[in-house]
């Protein structure tokens, strides 16, 4: 006897499609509202003002508290060296709209990543029956190929940026839950015990207690949504999503070797630049080697 799941799990999306048109479509209207907004700022936006930003950014987040000293220097020039080369190779290589919009769908797939992610990540810190019931929702998310989301996506949500950014939003969520969980469990338990000792209340204890020493770990989880939402740009074009992904996706097609290069050193760019920026948020000054 051949139990065919796949049948079953067809039928169930089909029924969604149908029964729960108006529900897709609001969410369908809501994501796209974000990515427009994004991708019109983005896009118009000069872009040695795009640059200037990243590059403070990435000098300043590394260099906190050393500011304009050579110790500052030692811990950031290097990458706003590095980001202001990077993105302009990238507006001279023609590339500077389809790296906006990469940004933008980045941006906006982690962002509602995160708002869904850290919320379920406290309550499963909070609750272990909860905690038991969405780890393993988790692993099956982690570890289903990508490509595989891609096709309810487009029965559910059509084709274009909104599949693509669903798609990396189940992909990419995953360690936002598992960190926040990680880190607000890893609060000292002398800590919680002397807040409640003390007489806070459960949202005292959580929001000035909990949720400040377990930023670290959560904001590392913030770096590895984004980083995720990244590695999905490419495989995101497959469902006419833009950007640098679907430059890369037409150079496949072409087997153009210079396209798919060029496409991906631009992800590359924007990969390294967004890594540094985002592994620095969580954390004070760096402290290079004299």
């Amino acid at each position: 006897m051949k139990i065919e799941l796949g049948k079953y799990i067809e039928k169930g999306v089909d029924w969604l499609s149908v029964n729960a048109g108006g529900f897709f479509d609001a969410i369908t209207a809501g994501v796209d509202a974000v990515v427009t907004a994004m991708q019109f700022v983005l896009l118009n936006s000069p872009f040695w003002l795009t640059i200037i930003i990243l590059a403070l950014l990435s000098y300043y987040l590394p260099a906190r508290g050393k500011l304009f000293t050579k110790a500052g220097w030692k811990a950031g020039g290097g990458m706003l060296i590095f980001t202001v080369l990077g993105l302009l190779l990238l507006y001279f290589m023609g590339y500077w709209e389809e790296t906006m919009m990469t940004i933008a769908l980045i941006l906006a797939s982690a962002l509602i990543a995160l708002v869904i992610g850290i919320p379920l990540g406290i309550y499963a810190a909070r609750n272990d029956n909860a905690d038991k019931i969405i780890r393993p929702i988790l692993d099956f998310m982690q570890t289903m190929p990508a490509f595989v989301y891609l096709i309810p996506a487009i029965i559910l949500f059509s084709v274009g940026n909104v599949p693509g950014v669903v798609a990396t939003i189940i992909f990419a969520l995953p360690p936002a839950v598992r960190l926040t969980n990680l880190g607000i469990r890893n609060v000292p338990e002398d800590v919680v015990e002397a807040s409640k000792a003390f007489g806070s209340t459960k949202r005292q204890l959580l929001f000035k207690v909990q949720l400040p020493l377990a930023m670290t770990t959560i904001l590392a989880g913030v770096n590895q949504v984004i980083m995720l939402s990244l590695s999905m740009v490419v495989i995101a074009s497959m469902v006419g999503a833009g950007g640098l992904g679907q430059a890369v996706y037409k150079g496949i097609l072409k087997a153009d070797i210079g396209l798919g290069f060029e496409a991906g050193v631009g992800i590359v760019v924007l990969a390294i630049i967004l890594d540094r920026i985002t592994q620095n948020l969580g954390f004070g000054p760096s402290k290079p080697k004299e």
